[in-house]
């Protein structure tokens, strides 16, 4: 090619282009968020609703509540999004990584709930029931009423705060059966139930689609209840907790304004809207 041939000249321009849109295009803040499956959906809407991002964008991931609070002390995300409390060695790792202790922010509350297939006639159970099927003592519907049928069991993955949070309030830290099958997600595991009529499995109550979610009670003799607003506002539900954001220092800044919202009413309205219960 010769040296000044309008060949050269296109390329020349093409270039001084690029550099010139690449120079003027606005920079954008990020703001990663990385943990519990069961809290993506909450997380995605209100990133996708949250009316302050003309210069922001967010990263959703989860992997469980353990992925996101490791990612939190090695420093790879800004917030954790974790269905269950922090634990103190987590804590301690911590202070070790970043001479912080970690920041907790109660952002929602979930009522846990048990759900079976909509065609199993069994609609409710006390937990020593449900410890007792997952943990391998019960394994036949006709045990508790249902039908002649192997019981299916369906759980989360152990790096789920679902899961630890099931495992500790429910089984009493005992063992889930060997016969559970562990799914990596809340909509894996649903998906799961609303195809075998006689599975059984747990979740966020925000996941409660085409499946059935079962009453419970603490005792036989006690009131069956159902994982409804009410019920887990007022205590009266078993198996209810919160559902929490972490950062490794008091938030500040733009995060800062993010969680606000979060906690504000509007962001709290979103938390009905998905099928979580607000903090207050």
């Amino acid at each position: 090619m010769l040296p000044h041939s309008p060949m050269k000249h296109i390329v020349l321009y093409a270039l001084l282009l690029t550099n010139t849109v690449l120079l003027a295009a606005p920079t954008r803040e990020r703001i990663t968020i990385k943990g519990s499956d069961t809290m993506v959906i909450l997380v995605q809407r209100w990133t996708e609703v949250y009316p302050n991002k003309k210069k922001l964008e967010f990263q959703i991931t989860g992997g469980g509540s353990g992925t996101g609070i490791a990612a939190l002390i090695n420093g790879t995300t800004d917030i954790c999004a974790s269905s269950r409390p922090i634990k103190k060695d987590e804590v301690q790792q911590l202070i070790d990584k970043s001479g912080y202790r970690g920041m907790e922010i109660r952002v929602a509350r979930d009522g846990l709930s048990v759900y079976v297939n909509r065609s199993n006639p069994i609609s409710r159970l006390t937990i020593d029931q449900i410890k007792q099927i997952f943990t391998g003592q019960i394994t036949n519907w006709k045990s508790i009423g249902g039908p002649d049928k192997k019981i299916i069991l369906y759980s989360r993955e152990n790096n789920s705060g679902t899961y630890e949070f099931f495992k500790e309030h429910v089984l009493n830290k005992q063992d889930f059966s060997s016969a559970a099958q562990h799914m990596a997600g809340t909509a894996a595991l649903i998906n799961a139930i609303s195809k075998d009529p006689f599975s059984i499995g747990y979740g966020g109550a925000a996941y409660a689609k085409n499946v059935k979610a079962i009453a419970i009670a603490k005792a036989a003799s006690e009131k069956y209840v159902l994982p409804e607003e009410q019920s887990i506002l007022n205590g009266d539900y078993p198996i209810s907790r919160f559902l929490y954001f972490y950062t490794r220092k008091p938030p500040e800044g733009t995060i800062k304004k993010f969680i606000d919202w979060v906690i504000s009413p509007p962001g709290q309205k979103v938390v009905r809207e998905v099928g979580y219960y607000p903090i207050k």
